[in-house]
């Protein structure tokens, strides 16, 4: 049986599980869910997953929600080595405080910010929130002062979950790095690594990136 994927294109936690696996090698049937319509709210969607979330993966049967969680399995389950999720115990530590960043920290700080100004007719920009935000962006540069990718010197599924988030955020607002060249850095080696990335991730943030920019021209 294929294994399912129902995601959305514009959604960062779902481009994370396209990136993943791409680089895994598991082909994966895409089933999109419009939001912005409510189709996650159909009855034969909540009967799959009752929280009505995308990412949301079925493998003939098992299904599985939480993007961080959906890229640990395929690459545990069809991953030819432990390379993008490592199986030492200290490696695999690292990967995960860095996916739980990127969940409670990075991205959220990010959502915090344009949820209500793209989705709840926020007139101004919140300055607090603003800071959070680059609180948090400081917090990843330092991360990467001495290494090459979020959780050491080679690519994991770390760097597929926040290279999806942090696109999308330069998507939202273009000169965003501007001051923390070591994710800038980061950004473009992930680049060069990541397979199909443009396809696979680029495309999405982009088209979250146009929403983004007309609902900041409304308030600037």
């Amino acid at each position: 049986m294929p294994i399912d994927l129902y995601y959305m294109s514009m959604s960062a936690p779902c481009r994370a599980v396209l990136l993943t696996a791409k680089m895994v090698g598991v082909e994966i049937n895409l089933k999109t869910i419009n939001l912005m319509q409510g189709e996650h709210m159909q009855p034969e969607f909540l009967k799959i997953n009752p929280q009505h979330t995308v990412p949301c993966l079925d493998d003939s049967g098992f299904v599985v929600t939480e993007s961080r969680a959906i890229c640990a399995y395929l690459v545990n389950k069809y991953g030819k080595n432990d390379k993008l999720y490592p199986k030492d115990p200290k490696d695999r530590a690292l990967v995960d405080q860095r996916l739980y960043f990127d969940l409670g920290v990075f991205y959220a700080s990010f959502a915090d910010f344009y949820v209500p100004i793209m989705f709840r007719g926020q007139t101004s920009i919140d300055a607090s929130k603003r800071k959070k935000w680059d609180e948090a962006m400081n917090y990843f540069n330092t991360f990467l002062a001495d290494q090459d990718y979020a959780a050491g010197n080679h690519l994991t599924i770390a760097d597929l979950s926040l290279i999806a988030s942090a696109s999308t955020m330069e998507a939202f607002i273009p000169n965003i790095f501007n001051d923390y060249p070591k994710i800038k850095e980061w950004i473009e080696r992930c680049k060069s690594q990541i397979a199909d990335y443009h396809d696979l991730n680029q495309v999405g943030a982009n088209i979250f990136g146009q929403m983004g920019q007309s609902a900041l021209a409304k308030i600037q």
